[in-house]
């Protein structure tokens, strides 16, 4: 099974919970890109509550008429250093914050100018921490959501056609989640994510970004996904 899905900034754990169960991953190259959705945010779990982390993008009022993999990071706004300061607070005495957050500066360091190519470069990193080698491809073109599981064969969304299944997780996560009818193919995500010790309580907080769980239980994370 070939999961299609959008690139997102630090997604749901939900994800991982998925990707253990795929052969491969295709990602969603020509989309136009969309606004207050996983693809330039993050959820994590603050003192004062779950707090959104967003990556600004240039130009963002015209964002959506443009590619997904077109769109610049707007990087004359400080944003960088006010994530890494918010999951420093946030985190800072979580067990496993220290062993992941130089992984972390190396790649806001290199600061991308595409988002697509930021996350994709915390996409492969959070896939080693989670130690899954899946191959990773990127759709030739657009086509619109798949109800049911398409072959590469009469899809043609690889230029390499493949006989596996495609399961379209395209906008499965996402912050508007809670307020959209349940589809009988894609499964709640809170259900994929076994409650762990969250730093701050009471309570567990599901939907979070991975990075919430993965600074909580470390090389342990993958035992938390269903």
């Amino acid at each position: 099974m070939i999961l299609l899905t959008e690139l997102h900034y630090f997604p749901p754990a939900a994800l991982f919970a998925a990707l253990q169960r795929a052969d491969g991953l295709l990602l969603e190259a020509h989309e136009h890109y969309r606004k207050q959705t996983y693809r330039n945010r993050c959820l994590i779990r603050t003192a004062q509550g779950v707090q959104p982390l967003t990556v600004p993008v240039i130009d963002g009022n015209r964002a959506e008429k443009v590619s997904v993999s077109e769109i610049e990071i707007d990087y004359r706004q400080n944003w960088i250093h006010r994530h890494s300061r918010t999951l420093q607070t946030a985190y800072g005495n979580s067990p496993y914050f220290e062993y992941y957050a130089d992984y972390l500066h190396d790649i806001y360091v290199r600061k991308p100018i595409l988002l697509f190519d930021l996350n994709l470069q915390f996409l492969r990193l959070l896939l080693r921490c989670f130690r899954l080698t899946l191959p990773i491809h990127l759709t030739a073109e657009y086509h619109a959501y798949h109800s049911t599981q398409p072959s590469f064969e009469n899809v043609g969304l690889l230029a390499s056609p493949s006989a596996a299944a495609i399961v379209d997780r395209r906008d499965w996560l996402t912050p508007k989640t809670a307020s959209r009818e349940p589809e009988p193919d894609r499964p709640a995500a809170h259900t994929l994510v076994r409650p762990y010790p969250q730093v701050f309580g009471p309570g567990f907080e599901p939907g979070l970004s991975v990075l919430d769980l993965l600074f909580s239980q470390g090389p342990a994370a993958g035992g938390f996904l269903l």
